[in-house]
């Protein structure tokens, strides 16, 4: 079963590699085929927090979500700037047939007055002003917190989808590193069944050892071969999984820089104190919560009034002037001026459309209070699943250790002892296949070790 679903994935695999091939095969740009060849040439050395910031680059989900946070502190900005007042200019020009009829103190011009009565009493008319205007309301006030609650939620989703990107990326960078130590166990069983099925056929030549043991170790390194090919196999998988969040080609080679120590594991108080003070899912189930009042008050804001103020300076005359010419009586006429306009609007009757809307908004809000009461409880528990999972980690990593070291040892004694004539070649297969276990198991463990605390990471933000 564990074969089957290596294959499958090592098809999806490789049709993924074979179809960005295909795209591949475009002629690229000349800066960008000197790049890419360049990659090609010489491995990259990729530590851990290199593929951090590569992958944060190229891993689309997290673009996504930086982009979303980013417009979501635009959202405020724009959010704020509906409560300042607003300056804008206006230019119009109007023209109108004349009716034939003639304005008083105008005899003899026969387009004096227009046909149409709205406009002004002269087929010309010109508009050009400046408009300021301010609307107060309790709207904008909720339109501004649901803002300030909606960009602190993008940036609380930022930080989960970085801390679950940094948890993938460890878990994929340790992976790929076990996959090579794991090829190169394999390598070293496979010569050492190479040399055992030898050391048996020596002795059978010799008469020493039936020809019993010579076949048990040739299928032991027929199995050996076979597991060699699924490691690697293993190898390029990881690799591939790997190369796909941190090169535009993912067949660009490199190496892996590990660690220099395995990091010790913090104290619990410390993990839990992180934990309650900068984990995210908290922040964003708080900022969840306060939406939640904000559209809560933007709801009862439509039973407030509404308070507008306007101010306009310029022209609006027959003549595109600042001075209009002069009357029978000798006076200029000033067209330059200013007029203002204070308004309010008090709602007085809806069909209870905005009780019902406030009703609706106070349903959310108790949805988001047990929602942030769920994060809280999940939040403890999580905390203590994954310290406890990485505690047993750690301690297990040490018995693997002594495990390895045990296997060792019991595989040089078997074979002196089958050189010797005193052990069976059923004892130092078995030996052999101990070994080779557990030094897999103890890479499966440095795995699960590393994995576990970048789990931790993603709920404290500070391992």
């Amino acid at each position: 079963m564990i074969h089957e679903l290596t294959l499958r994935r090592c098809v999806r695999e490789s049709a993924t590699v074979l179809g960005l091939g295909f795209l591949l095969l475009a002629p690229p740009a000349r800066g960008q085929a000197t790049a890419q060849a360049a990659d090609v040439g010489t491995p990259v050395v990729i530590t851990l927090d290199e593929a951090i910031r590569r992958a944060q680059a190229n891993e689309p989900a997290f673009a996504a979500a930086k982009a979303d946070s980013r417009s979501a502190a635009l959202d405020r900005s724009i959010a704020r700037a509906g409560l300042l007042p607003t300056a804008r200019l206006y230019s119009q020009g109007i023209y109108t047939q004349p009716n034939g009829t003639y304005a008083d103190g105008d005899e003899g011009n026969p387009s004096t007055n227009p046909k149409f009565v709205a406009n002004d009493s002269r087929p010309r008319e010109y508009i050009d002003q400046g408009i300021a205007e301010e609307t107060l309301s309790m709207a904008g006030l909720a339109a501004v917190r649901k803002a300030d609650a909606s960009a602190a939620m993008a940036r609380a989703e930022l930080e989960i989808a970085r801390r679950g990107l940094v948890a993938t990326v460890t878990g994929l960078f340790y992976g790929s590193l076990s996959a090579d130590h794991k090829m190169e166990i394999a390598q070293r069983a496979d010569r050492e069944a190479k040399d055992f099925t030898k050391i048996t056929t020596d002795r059978e030549q010799q008469r020493e050892a039936a020809h019993a043991d010579v076949v048990k170790a040739q299928l032991t390194e027929q199995q050996q071969w076979r597991l060699l090919q699924e490691a690697l196999l293993a190898q390029q998988t990881a690799r591939l999984d790997l190369g796909v969040l941190l090169f535009s080609d993912p067949r660009t080679p490199y190496t892996l820089k590990p660690p220099d120590a395995v990091p010790p594991l913090p104290a619990f108080a410390d993990v839990e104190a992180a934990a309650s003070k900068f984990s995210p899912e908290m922040k964003s189930a708080l900022a969840n919560l306060d939406a939640a009042n904000a559209d809560v008050l933007g709801a009862r804001a439509a039973l407030t009034p509404t308070v507008g103020f306007n101010v306009i300076y310029g022209i609006d005359a027959n003549q595109f002037a600042a001075n209009g010419p002069l009357t029978p009586d000798g006076i200029k006429a000033r067209n330059l001026g200013y007029s203002t306009s204070f308004t309010v609007n008090l709602p007085v009757w809806d069909w209870f459309s905005t009780e019902h809307k406030v009703k609706q908004s106070e349903i959310h809000r108790e949805a988001a209070r047990v929602t942030l009461t769920n994060a809280q409880r999940q939040l403890i528990a999580d905390l203590q699943n994954d310290y406890a999972a990485a505690q047993t980690a750690l301690r297990e990593l040490a018995s693997l250790d002594s495990s390895v070291t045990a296997a060792s040892d019991s595989l040089r004694l078997t074979e002196d002892r089958y050189k010797s004539g005193e052990a069976l070649v059923l004892e130092v297969v078995d030996a052999q296949n101990a070994y080779v276990t557990a030094q897999n198991d103890r890479e499966d463990g440095y795995v699960r070790y590393q994995t576990a605390l970048a789990t931790l990471e993603s709920l404290t933000g500070t391992l």
